[in-house]
């Protein structure tokens, strides 16, 4: 089957919309410099990519004003939000400008951190692959922390916690 075949088929949206909504995902704040400014957006889109060399991937639309500050800069953060940081993930998922307002972080590796985050990697852009209406970033990770919390999760439309089976 060829690659036009495949983009001829159709899947109604909302049922697409419906499955991928019932996978649970991490909820992760990305973040990036633009000189003293700092930016970020939440996604659920974020996953490990590779061991040696240390990688992860992030999507993020492609009218995303966040992926032109990576573009631009060459770096980003992903900060892992703990399950007491849902207030946090909604903050930095709207479209207002100044998402960190009150919200205590500092720059590191030259992006922002968030305090209190469950985990934190700063990476150097290694590839932005367009795919649909969305870009994969690829991060090679320089710098990685962890914290003894909880990692926040979201699927139907809500955050939650993951708890490992009794």
């Amino acid at each position: 089957m060829s690659l036009h075949e495949l983009d001829s088929r159709q899947v109604n949206e909302a049922d697409f919309r419906a499955v991928m909504g019932s996978v649970c995902g991490p909820v992760a704040v990305v973040t990036a410099m633009e000189g003293d400014a700092a930016r970020g957006t939440t996604v659920s889109a974020f996953c490990s990519l590779s061991l040696r060399p240390p990688l992860v991937m992030v999507a993020l639309d492609l009218s995303s004003r966040l992926l032109a500050h990576i573009r631009r800069s060459q770096r980003c953060g992903v900060n892992i939000l703990g399950s007491h940081q849902v207030d946090l993930a909604r903050a930095f998922a709207t479209k207002a400008d100044e998402k960190f307002a009150g919200v205590a972080w500092r720059s590191a590796q030259g992006v922002p951190r968030l305090d209190g985050a469950a985990g934190w990697l700063a990476c150097d852009l290694d590839a932005l692959v367009p795919c649909g209406d969305h870009a994969i970033v690829v991060g090679a990770v320089t710098d990685a922390h962890s914290a003894d919390a909880e990692p926040l999760a979201y699927v139907r439309q809500s955050f939650g916690v993951l708890a490992p089976p009794a």
